[in-house]
């Protein structure tokens, strides 16, 4: 069955061309133009549930942030974040309260597609296929465990708040613990694809990471960074 996209623009013409582009490219699309519509949509029972959210960030009810923030208080569903704004903060504050991507505007209708696909091929990605035999083992470091079939990281038992594209990172680093890892080599690892990207958005995630896998994000012990390099995951064994 096609993926169902939830479309968030309040804008009418672009509205209607993004359905347009993505019911040719195979999806199943519904829209909102104000986003109180939009979690009131978002939380109906949906058979199959929405598998993607398009979210503009300049709504004329509410802010983009705020729908965002409100959404991944209750769901994960990924989001891929539209934004006309042109200061790099506005991104960063998105992908601090949890939108998987960003995309500013004008953009081209093949790279919106592009990203999605990407952020769709890792939620398929990280599901178990039940029936298939047995999953992957958990990875544990310390009081640190990373389960891939879950898509869950826990401390000390605990779950981490971390969006689908923040748990993605940790995996990819962790199944390379102890290597370098630049950040294009991660953005490939977990996007399975290389799309230019916002040049700090790694490091925002990285920030998000920490804050919820290390005791002292400000002092991290797990999640190493080399400058000039990359990040190193350290098998930290506490």
């Amino acid at each position: 069955m096609a993926d169902h996209i939830l479309v968030v623009e309040d804008d009418p013409r672009l509205a209607e061309m993004l359905t347009e582009y993505l019911e040719q490219a195979g999806f199943r699309v519904s829209s909102a133009a104000l986003g109180r519509d939009a979690l009131d949509m978002l939380a109906r029972p949906q058979q199959p549930a929405f598998g993607a959210v398009v979210l503009d960030l300049m709504l004329p009810d509410m802010d983009g942030l705020e729908v965002c923030r409100q959404l991944r208080a209750n769901v994960d569903t990924p989001v891929l974040m539209l934004t006309a704004r042109g200061d790099a903060i506005d991104r960063i504050v998105g992908l601090e309260i949890g939108a998987d991507d960003y995309l500013p505007k004008p953009f081209e209708p093949r790279e919106l597609l592009a990203r999605l696909r990407a952020i769709l091929r890792r939620r398929r990605s990280d599901e178990p296929a039940g029936g298939q035999g047995p999953g992957r083992q958990a990875l544990r470091f310390g009081r640190l465990e990373i389960d891939a079939d879950a898509h869950a990281a826990r401390l000390d038992g605990a779950p981490c708040e971390l969006t689908t594209y923040q748990f993605d990172l940790l995996l990819a680093l962790a199944q390379n613990a102890g290597r370098v890892l630049s950040r294009d080599t991660l953005m490939e690892l977990v996007k399975g694809e290389q799309i230019e990207a916002f040049d700090r958005s790694i490091d925002v995630h990285m920030s998000r990471i920490r804050a919820a896998v290390e005791d002292d994000p400000k002092k991290p012990r797990r999640i190493i960074t080399v400058r000039g390099a990359g990040y190193l995951f350290a098998k930290v064994q506490d």
